[in-house]
C-alpha cells in the first residue's frame, strides 16, 4: 500500500478512533509525569518558590515597577491633628490666664506613658463617635420621618441656644469686652467686636506697658484673623482691623515674648526654652505662645499670596526656639515649609528653605533626619519632568538640599548610601532583564536628577570628609547607565554621563577615564537624508532623542561637537599633569581616523583644530618633563609639576578650552530661544484648532527670551 496523501493523513488524524485513543493515552501519561515532578519539587522545597507566580507573570518586572526612589526612607511623623483637639484656640481674657497656663503646662510636662494613654483614649472616643454617627445615619435612611423630626428639633434647639446666649451676654459681659469661658477654661464665643480704635489702644498697652491681658485680647483677634473666611467669627469689625492685627502680631509677637521671658533676641538655643519650662513666667505665657504659633501655621496653609507667605515665614523663623515646647507644632512647621520650598517660587522658596535649615540646625538631634528625608522626597517628586523653563528651579532645589546635607555630613552620607544603593539595585535589574519597564525607569529625569543630587553632595564635601565609598559607588552606576544605553537615540543621556564623570573627577582629583565614552559618540551613524537640517532641538531638556532627529544633519554635527566638548573638559583637567602625553595619545589617534573618514567640512575643521591644540600641549608637557630631575616615584614633586603655569592659565590649550565652553554656552542659549519660539507657535496652533479655526490675534510684541 502506498503512502497516504496529505488530505488522507489529516482525515485519519481527526477521525480515526485508534489515533484519538493514542492521543488521549499520551496526554494522560504527560499529566502524570508533570504531577510527579511537582510532587518531587514540593518535597525538596516545602516552602515553595515565593518568587514565582502561577499566572505566568514576571515578578522581576513587577519588582521594577514597585521600586521607588523615595520609598527607601521611613518618616517618624507626629500626629499633628491631636494638638488641635484640646481647645478651639481662643485664650481666656479673664484673670485666670495664669491658672489656665499652669493647667496646660502640667499636661505637657507629663511623662510619655500618660501622653500615650491619653492619645489611646482620644482614639477610642473618636471610634465610638464614628460608630454612633453611622448608626444614626442608618436610622435616618430607614425612617425618613424620624430624620425630619431630628432636623426640626435641631433648628429649634439652635434658636433657643441663641436666645440664651443673647441673654447671658447682656447679663454677664462687661464693658471691657472679655470673652465667656466654660468650666474647662476654653473660650465659647467672643462677645465683643474689635474696632480699629480698640486695636490701637491695645497695641499701645502692649508696647508701652507689656500688658499681658491686652496682648491676650490681640492674640484672640489674631486667631480670628488667621481663620478669617474658614469659620464664622464676630470678632473683627472690618478689613482695616484685620490687617492691623495681623501685621502688629507678626511684627511684634516674638519681641514681646522674649521681653516677658527675659530672652535675648540673639539667643537661638532651644535649651533656653527647656530651662524655663518650670518657671512661673513660662507657665503664664505658654498658652499665648502656643496660640500664636498655631494660628500662624494655620494662616500659612490658607494664604496663597507669595509675599505674605514669605513675610510670615520670616517672622516664624525668628521664633524657632519656641517650637521646642510644642513638638506637634514643630512637625507641622517642617511639613509646611518643605511643601512651600518644593512648590513655591523665588523668595517664597528661599524663605521656606531658611526655615528648614534653621530647624535642622537648632533641633539637630531631633529633626535633622526628618528634614532631610522629607526634603529628599519633595525633591524627587518635583523632578519627574524637566522643562527648560524650570531648570533654575530644579537647580535651586538641588543646591539647597546639598546645603542642608552639609549641616551634618555624617548623617547625610548614611542617607546617601541608602539612596545610591537603591539606584544600583534598579540598575542591576535593568542590566539583567533589559525589559522595557526597567529601561524606562532608568532612562528618566527622576533617576538622572537623583544621580546629580548625590554627585553635587559628594563634590562639595569630598575634600573635608571621607566620601570615597560613595564616590566609587556613584561612578559605577554612571558607567552602568552608559553601558545600558549605547544607542544613538540616547546621545543626551550619554553626554550627561560623561559630564557627571568629568565633574566628579574635577572635584575629587581622582582620574576617571572618560575618553572612550566620549569617542563612542563619533561612531553613531546617521540614516538616509542625513544632509537635511533637522528641527531645532534643545538637548539640555531631553534624555532620549526622537527618531526623526537621527536622520538630520544636525545630529551628526551635535555628535562631533559633543565629543570635542567632553574631551576638551577632560583634557583641561589633566593638561598640566606630568602624564598628559600618555593620556592623550590614543584619543588623538582615534580622532585622526575620524578626521580622515568624515566628509563634513565643519566637522573636519572642528576635529583638526582640537587635534592641533592637544598636540601642542603634548609637546609643551614633554619639554618641561625632560627638564626635570626627579624620579616618577617622587609623588610630591610629581604633584607640584607645572603648578605655576596652571595658576597663570596662559597655556594655549587652556585658552582653547575656554573658547569651547563659551561656544557651547552660546549654542545652548540659541537652541533654547529657538525651542521656545517653536513651542509658542505649536501652542498657538492648538488654540486656533480648539477655537474652530477662528483667527486669534495677539496684541503687542512677544518676548521669546
Amino acid at each position: 500500500m502506498g503512502k497516504l496523501g496529505k488530505k488522507a493523513r489529516k482525515f485519519a488524524k481527526k477521525n480515526l478512533q485508534s489515533v484519538l485513543k493514542r492521543k488521549r493515552k499520551l496526554k494522560s501519561m504527560f499529566k502524570k509525569k508533570v504531577a510527579k515532578k511537582d510532587e518531587l519539587r514540593e518535597a525538596e522545597d516545602p516552602e515553595g518558590d515565593k518568587t514565582q507566580l502561577h499566572d505566568g507573570r514576571d515578578l522581576e518586572i513587577e519588582d521594577i515597577k514597585e521600586i521607588s526612589l523615595d520609598a527607601i526612607f521611613s518618616e517618624d511623623d507626629f500626629d499633628s491633628v491631636g494638638d488641635d483637639l484640646d481647645s478651639d484656640g481662643y485664650l481666656s481674657e479673664e484673670g485666670s490666664c495664669a491658672d489656665m497656663g499652669e493647667t496646660e503646662s502640667a499636661s505637657y510636662l507629663e511623662d510619655n506613658n500618660s501622653e500615650g494613654a491619653l492619645s489611646v483614649q482620644n482614639r477610642e472616643i473618636h471610634i465610638e463617635l464614628e460608630k454612633k454617627i453611622k448608626k444614626l445615619d442608618r436610622l435616618k435612611e430607614k425612617d425618613p420621618e424620624f430624620s425630619n423630626f431630628l432636623d426640626s428639633n435641631k433648628n429649634r434647639l439652635k434658636v433657643s441656644m441663641d436666645e440664651e446666649n443673647e441673654i447671658s451676654d447682656e447679663d454677664e459681659s462687661s464693658d471691657d469686652g472679655r470673652e465667656l469661658v466654660n468650666e474647662n477654661g476654653t473660650a465659647t464665643e467672643m462677645s465683643m467686636l474689635l474696632y480699629t480704635s480698640a486695636v490701637d489702644s491695645l497695641r499701645h498697652l502692649v508696647t508701652e506697658q507689656q500688658n499681658v491681658s491686652a496682648f491676650t485680647r490681640l492674640l484672640n483677634g489674631y486667631r480670628a484673623a488667621c481663620h478669617y473666611g474658614t469659620e464664622s467669627s464676630n470678632v473683627l469689625k472690618d478689613d482695616l482691623t484685620f490687617s492691623k492685627i495681623l501685621m502688629f502680631v507678626l511684627h511684634e509677637a516674638d519681641n514681646i515674648f522674649r521681653k516677658l521671658l527675659g530672652i535675648q533676641c540673639s539667643n537661638e538655643r532651644k535649651d533656653v526654652i527647656l530651662e524655663l519650662k518650670d518657671t512661673a513666667k513660662w507657665k503664664k505665657l505658654k498658652p499665648l505662645i502656643k496660640s500664636y504659633l498655631r494660628s500662624t501655621l494655620f494662616f500659612l496653609n490658607e494664604v496663597s499670596d507669595s509675599e505674605i507667605l514669605a513675610f510670615t515665614l520670616t517672622r516664624l523663623k525668628a521664633s524657632i526656639i519656641f517650637f521646642a515646647a510644642f513638638p506637634h507644632l514643630l512637625q507641622r512647621l517642617i511639613k509646611t515649609s518643605i511643601h512651600l520650598w518644593a512648590t513655591g517660587e523665588g523668595t517664597l522658596s528661599l524663605h521656606s528653605f531658611l526655615i528648614i535649615r534653621e530647624v535642622a540646625a537648632v533641633f539637630n538631634s531631633d529633626c535633622f533626619d526628618i528634614c532631610l528625608v522629607k526634603a529628599y522626597k519633595a525633591f524627587i517628586s518635583r523632578c519627574k519632568f524637566v522643562e527648560p523653563v524650570i531648570f533654575k528651579r530644579i537647580l535651586f532645589l538641588k543646591n539647597s538640599f546639598v546645603e542642608l546635607c552639609s549641616l551634618d555630613v555624617q548623617k547625610s552620607s548614611n542617607k546617601a548610601t541608602v539612596s545610591i544603593q537603591q539606584l544600583a539595585k534598579i540598575l542591576q535589574l535593568g542590566l539583567r532583564t533589559k525589559k522595557k519597564e526597567a529601561v524606562k525607569k532608568i532612562c528618566s529625569w527622576q533617576y538622572a536628577n537623583c544621580i546629580e543630587l548625590w554627585i553635587a553632595f559628594i563634590s562639595v564635601n569630598i575634600h573635608d570628609y571621607d566620601l570615597q565609598p560613595l564616590l566609587y559607588m556613584i561612578i559605577q552606576i554612571i558607567n552602568g547607565v552608559a553601558v545600558l544605553f549605547p544607542g544613538p537615540r540616547y546621545l543626551p543621556l550619554r553626554v550627561k554621563c560623561v559630564q557627571w564623570l568629568n565633574h566628579l573627577s574635577s572635584s575629587s582629583g581622582v582620574f576617571i577615564p572618560v575618553a572612550s565614552l566620549a569617542l563612542d559618540v563619533l561612531e553613531y551613524k546617521i540614516g538616509k537624508g542625513g544632509s537635511k537640517p533637522g528641527k531645532d532641538f534643545n538637548f539640555s531638556s531631553a534624555i532620549k532623542l526622537p527618531k526623526h532627529w537621527l536622520k538630520s544633519g544636525n545630529f551628526q554635527e551635535e555628535c562631533v561637537f559633543s565629543a570635542i566638548e567632553l574631551l576638551a573638559v577632560h583634557f583641561a583637567q589633566w593638561s598640566y599633569h606630568i602624564s598628559f602625553p600618555e593620556l592623550a595619545t590614543i584619543p588623538v589617534i582615534c580622532l585622526r581616523k575620524f578626521h580622515e573618514m568624515t566628509t563634513t567640512e565643519s566637522s573636519q575643521r572642528l576635529v583638526k583644530r582640537f587635534i592641533d591644540q592637544v598636540e601642542q600641549n603634548i609637546e609643551f608637557v614633554r619639554k618641561r618633563r625632560d627638564e626635570v630631575a626627579f624620579s616618577p616615584r617622587d609623588q610630591q614633586s610629581v604633584e607640584s609639576f607645572l603648578q605655576l603655569e596652571k595658576g597663570s592659565g596662559n597655556v594655549p590649550f587652556t585658552q582653547y578650552y575656554r573658547s569651547v565652553i563659551e561656544k557651547s554656552a552660546s549654542r545652548n542659549l540659541l537652541t533654547k530661544k529657538n525651542t521656545s519660539y517653536l513651542e509658542l507657535k505649536k501652542s498657538k496652533r492648538k488654540r486656533q484648532h480648539s477655537n474652530n479655526n477662528v483667527d486669534v490675534t495677539v496684541n503687542g510684541e512677544v518676548d521669546y527670551d
